[in-house]
């Protein structure tokens, strides 16, 4: 593996990227992954550039080759209170300080970077879809989240979590029109803010 000019002269090099800042509901999940060099699996891309199968099949093998990957959370509650950034960037301290090895290099997927990270941290705009690691993390963090919202989808049937993944579809914003937000909608959020206060919605 070539490393990006970023990460020349660092030892362990972990990439960090987050899933689930659109959706109306649901937590924002976030992975950090450090890769072996001589254990990278095929097909490593940007989560939404694969298919729900290929995430699903890689995340065994980034999870088993990785010399270290961790997935962490910021809670709805937490995405209300902070913002939806706010809430992404914890999610991913959370996610490079869960990991069992410190980093030396944190490479983030996007143009901001968490403080307080146990190593230097550098921001790569689309770094998913060019930076292995990143990509892992990508991966990691979608499946993830979208497990997650699986789960919900048995606690609340009636919004179609499993289908679309707490995002604003028409078949989701319907479901929201009939039977209100539940605890797991972001209430900050303009279509569910709207429904709780009128008056937001114009």
């Amino acid at each position: 593996m070539t490393k990006p000019p970023e990460a020349v002269g660092f030892g362990l090099v972990a990439g960090v990227d987050e899933a689930g800042r659109g959706p109306l509901a649901g937590p924002v999940c976030a992975a950090a992954v450090i890769l072996h060099p001589a254990r990278l699996p095929d097909g490593l891309a940007d989560s939404k550039r694969l298919t729900e199968a290929a995430r699903e099949a890689l995340e065994p093998k980034i999870q088993l080759s990785a010399r270290a990957w961790a997935v962490a959370w910021a809670s709805t509650a937490e995405i209300d209170r902070l913002n939806i950034l706010q809430a992404s960037l914890l999610a991913m301290r959370r996610a490079v300080r869960a990991l069992h090895l410190t980093p030396t290099l944190a490479l983030v997927d996007g143009n901001r970077c968490p403080t307080d990270l146990p190593c230097v941290a550098r921001a790569l705009v689309g770094g998913d879809g060019f930076e292995p690691s990143i990509s892992a993390a990508s991966i990691l963090a979608k499946v993830a989240r979208d497990r997650e919202m699986c789960r919900l989808d048995v606690e609340y049937p009636q919004y179609g979590f499993a289908r679309h993944k707490g995002y604003g579809t028409r078949e989701h914003l319907a479901a929201l029109g009939r039977h209100g937000p539940c605890a797991v909608h972001r209430r900050s959020f303009g279509p569910v803010r709207a429904l709780l206060d009128p008056e937001c919605g114009g």
